[in-house]
């Protein structure tokens, strides 16, 4: 039996050797030079040395079991750091005091009572709020199609979380999970992510992060998986029809607009406009780099700021390999951090200097030692449709992985995964795609127009 994978990121890659390790003849096909999808790096020279930028700021929780099974089949989990409990710094621009957001010992959803006790940006009576909505959030069913009509902020706000609240902490989570704000967001994504990310088990919120780059972790180590697994990989391989592919079966792991291109009429049980009706949301990615060391930690979270997740990339970057090398090095202690906001319809746009001119006054006040320090270099990375735009209605754009057409399936993270669009969803759209493929078996894929 002989497949074609047409589309090599996290979900072509994961159906790619799903299907080839159960024996089949498989061929990947992918339009760009190389494997990774929107998770990739590529190389800028800073202050005279070459480092390796990401395009955006992924990282994963331990309860992204689908994911750290591809990093197992990939074999690169020791490249990935993941906590051992969660723990994460947040700073505020109106305060020189820090909160911590860190798991306990308790079961959820008590593993975060001390942390949010304690947490600095809440008053107690919205602290005193918090509990309650917490516990029903974990009852509602994520599954109903009424869930996915209604709004995570109109939701949130019958529940007695006030602006604060939602800006403070739930919009602290749920914006860099979900790509939008909780009053843009279907509950039932919302509630998918605070369900299995922080309720369902206290540790299943820890969170994971690559030390390499990321083409390193992803494309390249796929690259080598895929090749030993027998799938013949071509690169800089563009499909344009259906028509030029002769195997028993085909899975487009592309986006949205080209699985439309490529598809027969009515292939799939959707409504007429189901591309414009799942939309897209950018995520934007501020670099910096520093010639002494701003941030301690491998990363903050922002509040009061229009800042959101701050990462220190300098190791990662080969900036500097270690802690020491970065304290020691001969130009001086030079660091890397990068900004990522997401939901950045407002900012996806503008150019680098007027990025510039906003943004970095904001991390001046969000890290004091930034003040004091002279930047090297600052760009941006721009991901104008990083993922569907997550808002209420949005599961009825969602299709599963089988279509109409005997031998054709579809996969990516904006099919119907019951997640939202993160590396979780791609490799568990691409696994839901290959187990179709295996189950249904076809003879032949013949395009019917």
């Amino acid at each position: 039996m002989r497949a074609t994978v047409v589309g090599g990121g996290l979900a072509g890659i994961s159906a790619a050797l799903r299907i080839a390790d159960a024996g089949w003849q498989v061929t990947l096909r992918e339009a760009r030079p190389r494997l990774g999808g929107l998770t990739y790096s590529f190389q800028r020279t800073v202050a005279g040395q070459d480092l390796w930028i990401d395009n955006g700021q992924h990282v994963f929780l331990r309860c992204c079991t689908a994911y750290t099974g591809l990093l197992d089949r990939l074999g690169v989990t020791d490249q990935v750091e993941l906590q051992p409990r969660l723990d994460v710094t947040v700073r505020s621009e109106a305060s020189t005091r820090v909160g911590r957001l860190r798991r306990g010992a308790l079961p959820p959803p008590l593993h975060l009572g001390g942390a949010l006790a304690g947490y600095p940006w809440l008053g107690l009576a919205a602290k005193a709020r918090l509990l309650p909505a917490v516990v029903a959030l974990g009852r509602v069913d994520r599954e109903a199609p009424a869930t996915d009509r209604d709004s995570f902020g109109a939701w949130l706000r019958a529940h007695r979380q006030g602006p604060r609240a939602i800006e403070a902490l739930w919009d602290l989570i749920g914006v860099a999970t979900l790509n939008a704000t909780a009053e843009r967001a279907s509950l039932a994504l919302a509630a998918t992510v605070f369900q299995l990310g922080l309720l369902d088990r206290a540790d299943a919120s820890d969170i994971g992060w690559s030390r390499v780059p990321l083409q390193q972790l992803h494309g390249d180590a796929a690259l080598r998986a895929l090749t030993k697994a027998g799938v013949e990989v071509r690169t800089g391989d563009k499909v344009s029809t259906l028509e030029e592919i002769g195997t028993d079966a085909v899975i487009l792991a592309v986006p949205p607009d080209q699985a439309r291109r490529l598809l027969p009429p009515s292939s799939l049980d959707l409504p007429d406009g189901w591309v414009e009706g799942l939309g897209s949301a950018p995520i934007l990615n501020l670099h910096l780099v520093y010639d002494r060391v701003v941030l301690e930690e491998p990363f903050v979270a922002a509040v009061d700021s229009p800042l959101q997740w701050v990462f220190d990339r300098t190791g990662h970057s080969g900036l500097a390999a270690t802690t020491a090398e970065l304290v020691e090095a001969p130009r001086g202690p030079r660091q890397y951090v990068a900004v990522s906001l997401s939901a950045a319809q407002a900012y996806v746009d503008l150019p680098v200097a007027e990025l510039r001119a906003r943004f970095v006054p904001h991390l001046e006040a969000l890290l004091p030692r930034a003040r004091q320090a002279t930047l090297l270099d600052f760009f941006v990375t721009r991901e104008r449709h990083a993922t569907f735009d997550p808002t209420p209605g949005t599961a009825r754009f969602r299709p599963t992985a089988r279509t109409r057409q005997p031998g054709l399936y579809v996969a990516g993270a904006w099919t119907a995964t019951g997640w939202p669009a993160t590396m979780e969803g791609a490799v568990r759209s691409g696994e839901a795609a290959a187990t179709a493929v295996l189950q249904d078996q076809p003879s032949r894929l013949e395009v019917v127009a």
